[in-house]
């Protein structure tokens, strides 16, 4: 039997059953031990000194604790706690992105993606680089700057010197005063040397879903296809790091298996890549099953109700503070405003889940990879931001300044990252207004910007960060950063 062992390269030692299996049992005993509940949250709490905020973020077995625990005072101390470290690291920011289908070809046999190699219904389309030139303008034109990629396993429709080739075209359009300045990347797990190439390309995140943690799960979940290979696919991200890469993004698809085991397994993989590599995810995805073409996300038995799924936000915030937390348009507004304030740092607008969607006047359904619930357009959706006191940041400029990987982590856990990001988002929020925004939404984001400008503490930095603004206003200066 393998042995629980966080700087291990093996999966099953990494990722250890035995070690999950304990820590949900240990979790069980001590779900209504306040003392130690109230001990745990207690050593999460965020600080502050002369370097800024910090905190010391809870283990695996710890997180676990506060999951279980039923005991509703204390969920909504978690709660409280969640909010509060999120605006000590993160603020009142929110970043904005939008996801890109290159192509729905795939030869896995995923039980819960219509892009299953086995499912006749769906058509088939793999974007050519015309194609893909049209919806990035199409996305510029709706005001979007960072974007990420997705794409079904298929060595021979979709190989690596296609993605890398996707990568330069979006780079390379610069439509009106648009631009994507950093797109993200979200495909199968490689080789150390295809994630070199990708690092040549200059990716911004490499994303890779686990899906589940339970290897048992997995293997029945992905009867065939390459995905089948839990060790190669969870060991990715090792393999990544190898390449190059700096950042990479975790998750799994809640409602496959059991919430609290794959909570586990989250965070047993970040511990394991702070523990093997010296710097933890840089986000952290919370995708739920949802209804597509021939999947019934009600086949599955593990789906969470919003109150749980809100739980564990707030846990991965509170046990994983630093890093970034990602919702899609999976989630209704009402789930993503609640999660807004629990810990979220990123979301989708916008968004359209299907091969070629941008450029299409309705929304098209036939390629989805799933229903999307929150259809608002990126407009509306910016504007809500706002409305709930949220900044809606489109900067990409840690990425683009090689404040990546473990020089990011170090910024981020001195608390020293704000001093960047706070002016940053509201230049680029002042961009998203001139060119492309509504006047209601304009309206209000101007205010915002003139608000938030007087909360920058460094005298300096609130002029330039004005004098930016004031260029970005009366021409077409763009692109400033810190």
């Amino acid at each position: 039997m393998p042995l629980y062992d966080p700087k291990s390269s093996r999966a099953d030692e990494f990722i250890n059953h035995q070690e999950i299996l304990e820590t949900l049992a240990y979790a069980d005993a001590h779900k209504s031990d306040e003392a130690l509940i109230d001990s745990i949250l207690k050593k999460a709490k965020p600080f502050r000194d002369q370097n800024g905020f910090h905190c010391a973020g809870l283990s695996h077995r710890e997180a676990s604790v506060l999951l279980a625990c039923d005991i509703p005072q204390k969920t909504q101390e978690m709660f409280a706690l969640a909010e509060e470290i999120k605006q000590a690291f993160y603020g009142n920011r929110i970043v904005l992105f939008a996801p890109l289908y290159l192509s729905n070809y795939c030869v896995n046999g995923c039980l819960y993606c219509p892009y299953h190699a086995k499912n006749k219904s769906i058509p088939r389309k793999k974007l050519t680089q015309d194609e893909i030139r049209a919806e990035v303008t199409a996305l510029q034109d709706m005001g979007h700057k960072r974007l990420a990629i997705e794409a079904g396993e298929d060595p021979a429709n979709n190989p690596i010197e296609y993605i890398l080739e996707s990568v330069k075209t979006i780079y390379s359009i610069k439509h009106k005063n648009g631009a994507i300045r950093r797109v993200n990347v979200n495909i199968a797990a490689t080789t150390v040397e295809n994630y070199a190439k990708l690092k040549a390309a200059e990716i911004g995140t490499y994303i890779l879903f686990q899906e589940t943690y339970n290897r048992q799960g997995y293997e029945t979940l992905h009867p065939t296809g390459p995905k089948h290979d839990y060790a190669w696919h969870t060991e990715a991200m090792d393999r990544a790091m190898e390449g190059g890469i700096d950042d990479v993004g975790l998750g799994v698809l809640f409602g496959l298996e059991s919430y609290r085991y794959e909570f586990a397994g989250l965070l047993m993989h970040a511990e394991h890549l702070e523990a093997a590599k010296g710097v933890g995810p840089h986000t952290i995805s919370v995708p739920r099953v949802k209804k597509a073409d021939d999947i019934d996300p009600d086949v599955f038995d593990n789906s969470i109700p919003d109150e749980i799924f809100e739980k564990i936000i707030a846990c991965i915030r509170i046990a994983v503070p630093y890093t970034g937390m990602i919702i899609s348009t999976r989630e209704s507004e009402r789930v993503r405003a609640a999660a807004l304030r629990l810990g979220i740092s990123q979301i989708s607008g916008g968004s359209r889940t299907s091969v070629g969607g941008y450029t299409q006047k309705e929304r098209p359904h036939d390629t989805e990879q799933f229903d999307v619930s929150d259809q608002r357009s990126l407009d509306e959706v910016v504007q809500w931001l706002m409305e709930k006191d949220h900044i809606p940041s489109f900067c990409t400029a840690c990425y683009r300044a090689g404040r990546t990987g473990d020089r990011f982590m170090s910024l981020c856990k001195s608390g020293q990252i704000l001093n960047c990001c706070h002016p940053n988002a509201l230049m680029t929020l002042a961009e998203y207004l001139v060119d492309y925004a509504s006047p209601s939404c304009k309206a209000l984001g101007f205010k915002m910007i003139e608000d938030e400008l007087e909360k920058i503490p460094n005298g300096k930095v609130k002029e330039i960060a004005r004098g930016h603004i004031e260029a970005i206003k009366n021409s077409d200066a763009r692109d400033f950063r810190f």
